[in-house]
């Protein structure tokens, strides 16, 4: 597989040079070789001092992020669907100037609870977007993987064949999906039919629990998702992804409903992890070994 990552959230709420530094420094202490930052606004970060640490360290980068409603491709209003073109097209030359290779996240909707259906026209005008979003990041050398999440926060991409209908519709050969095991619990019928669903089309790949806390706390079927992670021969990257109020992003927290401590201590949780998903892919590789023999 590529490579495993951490999101900055579970070091840093991200408000400050120095957090997402840090961040990577302890990333790296943890033995993760690749980073998750949210959105990086080049006004407010200096964009190359964190690539050259990222790239001193062998850290790569991958940035993900959600629209917000003033700049919500889906929408049915012209100027709100061209100022998320504008976002994605600057979120794009962001990923690139920082060295990433990947940006992902909720790129065709806002990022929210919505209070009704998406309509045609709405869904025409994300779609259309997202494809022009995927010719400016194919020039810049960025993979676009559209994540798949729950209805809590978007109403537009809440399973791999909604997210599968949505690439093929773009006419994209470019765009990948991201999928999550947390959401991925609440929305599939089978997470690991899901994924052998989607095969080669999985761009990106996020583990969390069913919790947001401990790997193997909650409900997920870890073994499943390794499982189906091997028979497609997944060699992409992976990220561990886990949000407590005790690191706080404001609007992640608002977002993503993250109101209680799932963990206090980021430096266990971090290596918990790290040891939970190398644990969970060698036994997948030690079933199918054993399977094969039998």
């Amino acid at each position: 597989m590529g490579r495993l990552g951490i999101h900055s959230f579970v070091w840093t709420g991200g408000e400050t040079q120095e957090g997402l530094e840090t961040a990577l420094d302890r990333s790296a202490e943890c033995d993760y070789r690749l980073i998750e930052f949210a959105y990086l606004r080049p006004g407010k970060f200096d964009l190359d001092r964190l690539a050259r640490k990222a790239q001193a360290l062998d850290i790569q980068i991958a940035v993900t992020m959600g629209l917000p409603l003033n700049a919500d491709v889906s929408s049915e209003d012209p100027a709100i669907v061209k100022a998320g073109e504008q976002l994605l097209a600057n979120a794009v030359k962001a990923v690139r100037d920082i060295g990433g290779k990947t940006l992902g996240g909720i790129l065709y909707s806002a990022h929210t609870k919505y209070s009704s259906q998406p309509s045609d026209r709405g869904r025409k005008n994300s779609v259309a977007a997202i494809e022009k979003a995927s010719q400016i990041a194919k020039q810049a050398g960025v993979s676009m993987v559209l994540e798949v999440v729950n209805r809590f926060e978007t109403n537009l991409l809440n399973t791999t064949a909604q997210g599968l209908a949505f690439i093929n519709a773009t006419g994209s050969d470019s765009i990948t999906l991201h999928l999550d095991t947390f959401h991925m619990n609440i929305e599939e019928a089978s997470p690991a039919a899901a994924i052998r669903l989607a095969s080669d089309k999985i761009g990106y790949f996020h583990i969390g629990e069913s919790n947001r806390g401990y790997l193997g706390d909650g409900v997920v079927n870890f073994d499943q998702i390794f499982d189906a992670l091997l028979d497609i021969d997944y060699q992409r990257d992976i990220t561990f992804e886990s949000f407590s109020s005790a690191v706080v992003d404001e609007a992640l927290s608002v977002a993503c409903a993250i109101w209680r401590d799932t963990w206090v201590d980021n430096g266990p949780l971090a290596k918990h992890a790290k040891s939970f998903i190398d644990l969970k892919r060698d036994e997948a590789a030690r079933r199918r070994a054993t399977n094969a023999r039998s």
